[in-house]
């Protein structure tokens, strides 16, 4: 078992090119001995964002805090506290932040990413 509160989670930058004002920080993954899914925090910076990307698994999101934007497939989705989506795989998306505040959310992915 573990039991973590997720603002002692050690944050990371995200070095991908891409990338601006974005940290993740791994809450739950295989390195605990989750066997199917990670557990990952996002926290992206006023003006910041994640690469545009796509992939073959799906990711969910559940947002903690802020707001931002969600693209994708080129449409932008608002998405507040509280709010849940699904980025289907092979679908091109990003995540950017265009408020005054730290928008921060849960996203979980597989582990067998392949």
């Amino acid at each position: 078992m573990k039991l973590v509160n997720y603002h002692q989670v050690k944050a990371e930058p995200v070095t991908e090119e891409g990338a601006k004002d974005t940290t993740i920080a791994w809450a739950l993954s295989e390195r605990d001995g989750v066997p199917n899914f990670s557990m990952r925090i996002f926290r992206i910076q006023p003006g910041g964002y994640t690469p545009l990307h796509s992939h073959s698994w799906e990711h969910e999101v559940f947002v903690i805090g802020g707001e931002g934007i969600l693209v994708d497939e080129g449409k932008e989705h608002r998405l507040k506290a509280g709010d849940i989506a699904l980025v289907s795989p092979q679908e091109q998306h990003h995540f950017k932040n265009d408020g005054d505040q730290t928008w921060e959310f849960l996203c979980l992915v597989p582990n067998d990413r392949r």
